[in-house]
């Protein structure tokens, strides 16, 4: 069992966070499960906004998984080009939308088990589309998660598994996926990887790693950023 204390103050910084955030929502654009499944895959290693960009003509073109199992390759990678490593990611939707279609009838299963089987579908993008567009709880492991676990000292572990595994302990089912969001909005925004912005933190009080960035309020506004950054 979590310390007490430990469950008490992770619980207050998520209440925090919640009151600094309260549109805090996955910051990728959707219309159903499926659409949400690819632009997650398509998120790796760039930035929401450049996904939500490639979006529209995306799913204009292919629109469910039968369509998009049945794509030109050359086509397909034309479209997603913007988002990097286009190749892999094309490799990867297709395995992924024909894996939907002989699998599961073309749709997103609602469980992390199936989704898991999935090419190119892990915990992390399993749980972001089973709590965004199933409403089943989950915690999404991203690096600005982990790295804010690590610092509130929720939990001392790098694996993803691991992390999601501990801190899960502490927080109600329920609020696994806003209880992400938080973290994701806040590690975007304010709690930066190497220059923290401690000074124009919301939940710097109850932050053992408090100092790692400016305490200086003028100096840490200037290191918010207003809008998320993947």
């Amino acid at each position: 069992m979590p310390d007490t204390s430990l469950v008490r103050r992770a619980r207050k910084i998520d209440r925090v966070l919640a009151e600094t955030y309260p549109e805090a929502k996955c910051e990728l654009d959707f219309d159903s499960p499926f659409e949400l499944l690819v632009v997650t895959v398509l998120s790796a290693q760039t930035t929401d906004k450049r996904v939500n960009a490639v979006r529209p003509k995306l799913f204009a073109a292919y629109p469910d998984a039968e369509a998009m199992a049945a794509a030109e390759r050359e086509h397909l990678e034309l479209l997603i080009q913007p988002t990097g490593f286009f190749r892999a990611k094309t490799e990867s939707l297709l395995k992924l939308s024909q894996a939907l279609v002989e699998k599961y009838d073309g749709q997103v299963p609602p469980s992390l088990e199936e989704l898991v089987t999935l090419p190119g579908v892990g915990r992390k993008t399993a749980n972001v589309v089973l709590g965004n567009a199933f409403g089943i709880p989950g915690i999404t492991v991203d690096t600005h998660f982990g790295r804010l676990a690590r610092r509130f000292g929720w939990t001392e572990e790098t694996d993803p598994v691991k992390a999601e595994h501990a801190v899960g302990a502490l927080f109600p089912k329920r609020d696994w996926t806003m209880l992400s969001h938080h973290l994701i909005w806040h590690g975007r925004r304010v709690c930066h990887a190497k220059k923290p912005a401690c000074g124009a933190c919301t939940v710097a009080r109850w932050c053992p790693s408090y100092g790692e960035g400016p305490t200086d309020p003028e100096v840490a506004a200037k290191l918010v950023r207003t809008e998320g950054r993947a």
